[in-house]
């Protein structure tokens, strides 16, 4: 029998699930303080979300019992993989259970910007009746740059076809053969990207690499008018990670003009600051960070993540392995 610590919540099935194989299952959320201190030296396994992170010094101070850490979603930035991997120790993920409910709110976002949606509630709630002010566009016959192109954005990518896009991808670590597949075009250059699409979204990790990758020189190249003629603006949409964009870079774009819409579900600082002026900004709409926040998406990650954390328990390798190419 195992001891798992469950730091940010899981579903009733998962831990149903773990209970059943055997294991006991502790959900209390603990501290960075408690963390530093050595609160896992009492743990096999941690199974934790966005909120906790799992530094360099918190696993050197967990002692020799820890197993597995488990991310119950898609990114790891909040794990340090590489310190974990020295200490032999495996980070697994559930990177399909939230898929559909990402695609779902990323095209939410698109359409909401595009047709005022967000900017209209706020008005009609100050009693105002602004009709003529929210003429919006269509996303037909627009052209849909994708930065990154995996499981999600590929999903984006076929729901935006059906509405009458045409899509742009670029990743660099993308076969060409699977962009043809999926009847999108794939930009070399990033650059590109940017100078052939009035709507972009942003599907990658966040990175040294990729951090920034959206600033205010990329944001300039946009071009503000469809191939159809149409003066539709420019509209950025992040449900992947935040730092992808310089937020400084994106409210001066929004003042200027140069960005039309915006809508984030991820932000560099988390929780955003109230008096954050790119939240307030007329332009802008956005969703504290709820992209796998679904009742079917949490379900599918808490059984995803059970079964992996299970299946390392066990003396076996999960598919979903994020650091196994830097274990001993």
């Amino acid at each position: 029998m195992a001891r798992i610590a469950v730091t940010d919540g899981m579903s009733k099935d998962a831990v149903a699930l773990l209970e059943k194989s055997g294991h006991e299952v502790v959900l209390e959320f603990i501290n960075e303080k408690d963390l530093l201190a050595g609160a896992l030296k009492d743990f096999d396994a941690i199974v934790v979300r966005s909120a906790t992170k799992i530094s360099r010094d918190i696993l050197s101070n967990s002692g020799s019992r820890l197993k597995v850490i488990g991310r119950a979603g898609v990114g790891v930035d909040n794990i340090d993989i590489t310190a974990a991997a020295e200490l032999n120790i495996p980070v697994v993920n559930a990177p399909r259970a939230s898929t559909q409910s990402v695609i779902e709110l990323t095209i939410g976002h698109l359409l909401s910007s595009l047709r005022h949606i967000p900017r209209a509630d706020r008005s009609m709630r100050l009693g105002k009746w602004e009709k003529k002010a929210m003429k919006g566009t269509e996303l037909f016959g627009k052209d849909l740059g994708l930065i990154g192109f995996g499981r999600i954005a590929q999903g984006v990518g076929s729901v935006a076809q059906l509405l009458g896009m045409k899509v742009h991808t670029y990743d660099p670590y993308l076969p060409a053969k699977v962009a043809k597949t999926q009847n999108t075009t794939l930009h070399k250059n990033i650059d590109t990207l940017f100078q052939n699409c009035t709507h972009i979204s942003i599907h990658c990790n966040f990175t040294e690499e990729t951090h920034h990758l959206v600033n205010s020189e990329r944001m300039a190249l946009m071009p503000g008018k469809s191939r159809d003629g149409i003066p539709c603006g420019n509209h950025i949409v992040n449900c992947a990670r935040g730092g992808i964009i310089d937020e400084v870079a994106l409210l001066d774009a929004l003042n200027s003009g140069q960005i039309s819409s915006a809508a984030l579900d991820v932000f560099e600082q988390e929780p955003v600051s109230a008096g954050n002026q790119l939240i307030l900004h007329e332009n802008f709409h956005g969703t504290p960070h709820i992209g796998a926040a679904t009742l079917e998406a949490q379900a599918r990650v808490g059984k995803d993540i059970a079964k992996a954390i299970m299946k390392v328990l066990s003396g076996n390798t999960a598919d979903t392995t994020v650091n196994s190419h830097l274990l001993k």
